[in-house]
């Protein structure tokens, strides 16, 4: 296939090398060039301007960082919609608000362009190896013809339902998940510490048993290995999914209590300068309050 790749950040870059590596014909663009070097020396094409990424492509994928980079690379001068094809796909993989979401499906539909979304889930060693989880929502004739691609990024692909607002949805909500389980860890690890027990102890009690899955595993490490300062994901990107989830439960008239208790451990975090640390830095607020140093 014909794909184009906009935006080579953290998660991005691992992705559209997956693209590449599987034998796609792979035209990317990033708003800084230098990023793309090593696409070109691998035999992708690099474009100048989203646009132009577009108009070569068969399919689409952008992965930006928030909702005003998606906004700008996607209807903005020079913008994917302006060069789309007829026929041709735009896949957004951001983290965004469902505000924004709406303005992709909606602004797309109008302008009669084919968009779905497929977010993924997973930190950058998953995106590197080809081991993300996709949650896709779009037409399902649509979502068959994505397939072969969104295969390069992992094996599992969980449709999510016909509009790609929902695919939007469930990874702010998983994300969600990811953060408060964070906290549930931290608070657990302080209380065992503060007792004389090495959290690394309790880590692997809870990892041999029954708290097996990756979130448990992934992120207790880095926990207890204080490994803070190697971001897969800032505090800074942490406060501003739980934004939009909170965000979200408004638009739906849904309470969420637990979210606005991670937000608030997150603005701690910030105030406490761990802004660009990666987010599991929230257990120190946790020992913090518990007195441990």
């Amino acid at each position: 296939m014909k794909i184009g790749f906009v935006g080579l950040g953290a998660m991005g870059h691992p992705m559209a090398r997956r693209l590449l590596a599987a034998g796609h014909q792979l035209c990317v663009y990033n708003r800084t060039a230098a990023k793309a070097a090593d696409f070109a020396a691998l035999g992708a094409t690099v474009g100048e301007t989203p646009a132009m990424v577009a108009h070569e492509a068969d399919i689409v994928f952008s992965m930006l960082l928030d909702d005003a980079t998606t906004e700008q690379a996607t209807f903005g001068k020079n913008g994917i919609a302006e060069g789309l094809l007829p026929n041709a796909v735009h896949v957004c993989c951001s983290t965004i608000s469902l505000e924004q979401a709406r303005r992709l499906r909606d602004g797309h539909a109008e302008r009669g362009q084919t968009y779905v979304s497929a977010n993924v889930l997973g930190r950058p060693p998953a995106a590197e190896a080809g081991a993300l989880f996709v949650m896709a929502a779009g037409k399902s004739a649509v979502l068959d013809y994505l397939e072969p691609a969104l295969q390069c990024f992992g094996p599992h692909i969980f449709r999510v339902g016909d509009d790609p607002l929902q695919a939007n949805l469930a990874k702010l909500s998983l994300n969600f998940m990811i953060y408060s389980t964070i906290e549930q860890m931290a608070e657990v690890f302080a209380l065992n510490e503060k007792a004389g027990t090495d959290p690394r102890k309790i880590f692997e009690i809870m990892t041999g048993s029954f708290y097996t899955a990756p979130v448990h595993k992934n992120y207790g490490k880095l926990m207890v290995d204080h490994a803070y300062d190697t971001p897969g994901a800032p505090v800074t990107l942490g406060l501003k999914d739980v934004g939009m989830f909170m965000d979200a439960g408004g638009d739906y008239g849904v309470p969420l209590p637990y979210a606005a208790i991670v937000r608030d451990r997150l603005l701690s975090a910030v105030s406490a300068g761990d802004a660009d640390r990666d987010f599991v830095v929230l257990q120190e607020r946790v020992r913090q309050e518990s007195g441990l140093t």
